[in-house]
């Protein structure tokens, strides 16, 4: 039994890897492991080379970490819409000592490893409008993602690590409140951000004073059912926080001002918020809060993909 066993483990890894996979995660049995986790777990320590899982589609229900010696990891689903990584913590659920998990122990699965990469997948946290429950906390640096999803309320994608680079591409985000927030410098390039119901801030970067970029969206739609007037662009989680939208479409839910400073009038002096070329009902250039900016063709050149990530090209496999 033990040799029909060994042997069909063997025919699994080589169908994995004629697709150019290393492992196969299925629900059915189908692949060399039933839960991710298992998957990640089976990656080689500090391995030089791209270890490639490939998720079949199902509803995986696994609070994930992706550890720090895990580099170089890269997991394709079957199906965007039906391959789904999902856990339902949130901030004031108790752990096993009776105290809050808090915000950053809320999220479904956690990146630390450097070079990750993940596509046609959709990370959700499933808690509901519970407060702040993150669906994905990405720490590593050089993290890229393609044609995902990512499902959540208030707190939905913490972009964590200080220093580290992200890039998301046909994306699509959605929430409430400071719904993508933290350190990390981001780019999204052609994504979907998705305002819920009732309203809130899209962004809450906490962009270190050391830093020359933050969040930069290129290109992409400001959409969602929230009312009108009831959302804005972002507002500072702390003081240097940076954020530019550039040739966006925004909906007709984000408000005039565009900018709120938290309460702080500080902030106004050391955020720094911009717009190039906004259009749709949501873009009011005239109306934005006086400390905010509207870019020049000049200025507008120094946001490109090339110069936000210096060395490093996330298009390139």
């Amino acid at each position: 039994m033990s040799r029909i066993l060994s042997l069909i483990c063997m025919l699994w890894l080589l169908a994995g890897r004629a697709f150019g996979y290393d492992f196969v995660v299925a629900q059915d049995g189908s692949g060399q492991y039933r839960t991710v986790q298992e998957a990640f777990n089976a990656v080689p320590d500090f391995r030089k080379k791209v270890t490639t899982i490939f998720i079949k589609k199902g509803i995986y229900k696994e609070k994930l970490v992706l550890a720090g010696s895990k580099n170089l990891v890269k997991i394709i689903g079957e199906d965007r819409e039906k391959t789904v990584l999902t856990y339902d913590d949130y901030n004031q659920k108790k752990n096993i000592f009776g105290e809050d998990k808090g915000t950053s122990g809320s999220s479904s699965i956690y990146i630390y490893g450097t070079d990750f990469s993940a596509e046609n997948i959709t990370f959700q946290n499933s808690s509901g409008p519970v407060g702040q429950a993150v669906a994905v906390w990405v720490a590593g640096d050089k993290a890229r993602f393609r044609n995902c999803r990512f499902l959540g309320n208030q707190d939905t994608l913490y972009t964590y690590g200080y220093g580290s680079r992200q890039y998301y591409q046909n994306c699509y985000i959605e929430g409430t409140v400071d719904f993508i927030f933290g350190s990390s410098t981001t780019f999204f390039e052609d994504c979907t951000i998705f305002c819920k119901k009732p309203g809130g801030y899209v962004t809450a970067a906490s962009t270190p004073d050391s830093t020359r970029y933050g969040y930069v969206f290129m290109r992409c739609k400001i959409t969602g059912d929230a009312p009108a007037g009831s959302f804005m662009l972002g507002r500072p989680w702390r003081p240097y926080a940076k954020t530019v939208f550039l040739n966006c479409d925004l909906g007709q839910h984000i408000g005039a001002a565009g900018w709120d400073h938290w309460g702080k009038e500080t902030n106004k002096q050391t955020a720094f918020y911009a717009e190039y070329q906004s259009k749709g009902k949501g873009a009011q250039p005239k109306q934005r809060v006086a400390w905010s900016h509207q870019l020049t063709d000049e200025q507008a050149k120094e946001y490109t993909r090339e110069k936000v990530f210096r060395n490093w090209d996330p298009t390139k496999d």
